[in-house]
């Protein structure tokens, strides 16, 4: 991908992102192509595959991490754990491995039962700064020892909250604002 190719709407080519790709996808996460992840989510975005882990402890409650305010979409917003784009060749249990330990230190030997759970797609946009058009696998696992190590380029705070109470009184936290995809995964979780 050179350069000319990235978008001009103040994303800078010296962006992170820009140094990544990302699996572009039809609407059935047959894979397409392999994409510049800032183009991904930048103009109208290419529909891509994408995943978010949803972390409980033994009582039920999920584990919120709430997104760096250095993230370029969707900065400081609360989310559903983890959430990332698989590489390449990589499948959802391997990328979400990989980004708990990065992002909060959890290795797999503090979890059972990792799973994929459902698949979404989905399309928003974030202020005038961004797109998620996604095909959005859910996993989900439980925790055996809770102990985090957060990394602070990747998330802002994390909490524990009662799932069930989160989904049946959304007023209750709507000072927490939460990531689209988590939101979605979150209903289709209850229904």
């Amino acid at each position: 991908m050179h350069t000319d190719d990235l978008p001009s709407s103040g994303d800078s080519p010296d962006h992170e992102n820009a140094a990544q790709d990302v699996v572009a996808v039809d609407a059935d996460d047959n894979e397409q192509e392999v994409v510049n992840r800032l183009v991904a989510h930048t103009g109208d975005g290419i529909r891509h595959r994408a995943f978010t882990v949803l972390v409980f402890d033994g009582d039920g409650h999920i584990l919120l991490a709430q997104r760096s305010p250095d993230k370029r979409l969707w900065d400081t917003h609360w989310d559903g754990t983890v959430a990332s784009h698989p590489e390449q060749g990589q499948t959802q249990v391997d990328a979400t491995e990989q980004r708990l330990e990065e992002e909060l230190g959890i290795v797999p030997s503090q979890y059972e039962d990792l799973r994929v759970t459902d698949k979404f797609e989905y399309k928003r946009y974030y202020l005038n700064d961004g797109i998620e058009h996604e095909v959005c696998s859910v996993l989900k696992c439980t925790l055996d020892a809770t102990a985090l190590d957060p990394d602070p380029e990747e998330v802002g705070g994390y909490l524990w909250v009662p799932y069930d109470h989160l989904h049946d009184n959304p007023r209750l936290y709507r000072q927490l604002r939460l990531c689209p995809w988590f939101e979605i995964a979150m209903r289709r979780d209850f229904s």
